[in-house]
């Protein structure tokens, strides 16, 4: 894993329905001989090598995070959560609000002490952010208005030199691990046509995949997403045991003959590979329900939809060297 590529799609900010930086950082980061396709939702695509059967590998660029939903008399802001943003993580935070022109301002969302506290209600209905402006007026003389957005600020954290912590990493692991693929696999003879779509929305209901899964139809399709572990439905699924086949959650299930398929083939290469049942659901879903068959590729993250998602750097290698096998040596069944 290279933690300075990481770091680059790691801290640009945006949450669903605003991925228009990342978007960026990402066509910047694809090789220029290359062109990729932008869809009217946003959606990248990109697609190399010729024959059949093709495969695709998908990644959604969008975080949890929140919409300003307006300005108050005293100048904070009141917003609306956008994904799965549990309520414990709002209160006491750093945040980077982020203006209609990308400027980033720094706000905090405070806490009653509780030598004040009459009542423990921290719902985010009584929370705002604090920009430091003390009327409606300074805080729109500073650029931010309704429909900007807030994201959590972020740390990196290396842990044990095996292991990295930051907000973001789903899905922008994922992100990554379609980058680096993309520049193995532009230097190689492909044997058959091979998909990669970053898509948008994907945290409050696939939207960017079920547009795709409308215009492409591969014989076999890897959303490439989170595995939220670690607890008793998990079982032993960690990071650090190798990337993960997301074969349930929530939602779907990976095509069966396919994921013994591949962990017959991770087995004869040498590969490190966990099976695991997990809650969520991905990106695969809307190719599924048409007819595709699918199977999400994952890492085990620990703390997931917090500010210390976690994982193993190593099962990141793993799992890139993973797809690019699955990508030039796999048979589709």
């Amino acid at each position: 894993m290279d933690l300075d590529r990481l770091t680059e799609v790691v801290f640009v900010p945006g949450i669903t329905g605003r991925e228009e930086m990342i978007r960026s950082k990402i066509l910047e980061m694809i090789p220029q001989e290359i062109e990729p396709q932008i869809d009217d939702l946003g959606n990248v695509t990109i697609e190399i090598g010729k024959g059949e059967p093709s495969i695709a590998f998908a990644a959604h660029m969008d975080e949890i995070g929140l919409l300003i939903t307006g300005v108050n008399g005293d100048g904070t802001l009141n917003f609306k959560k956008i994904g799965g943003v549990p309520e414990e993580l709002l209160v006491g935070r750093h945040m980077d609000v982020i203006t209609s022109s990308g400027e980033s301002i720094d706000g905090v969302i405070g806490i009653t002490p509780p030598h004040l506290r009459e009542k423990t209600d921290q719902s985010c209905r009584s929370l705002s952010i604090d920009v430091g402006s003390t009327s409606k007026e300074e805080t729109e003389s500073m650029g931010i208005e309704a429909l900007d957005y807030a994201v959590f600020r972020k740390q990196i954290s290396i842990l044990n030199e095996k292991f990295v912590a930051v907000r973001s990493l789903d899905d922008r692991f994922g992100c990554l691990a379609l980058l680096d693929l993309l520049d193995l696999l532009v230097k190689f003879d492909l044997p058959r046509r091979v998909l990669f779509s970053w898509t948008v929305q994907e945290e409050i209901g696939l939207i960017g995949a079920r547009a795709l899964s409308e215009r492409i139809k591969p014989s076999l399709f890897f959303p490439v997403d989170s595995f939220a572990c670690c607890s008793r439905l998990t079982g032993d699924v960690r990071p650090g045991n190798g990337p993960v086949l997301r074969m349930s959650d929530t939602s779907s299930l990976g095509d069966y003959q396919t994921g013994r398929k591949i962990v017959e083939h991770a087995r004869d290469k040498g590969f490190p590979l966990q099976i695991g049942v997990t809650g969520g659901g991905t990106d695969g879903i809307p190719f599924q329900q048409h007819g595709v068959k699918m199977v999400p590729l994952s890492l085990a993250v620990k703390n997931l939809h917090s500010e210390t998602e976690y994982i193993s750097m190593d099962d990141y290698d793993n799992l890139v060297r993973l797809m690019f096998s699955l990508a030039t040596e796999f048979l589709i069944p």
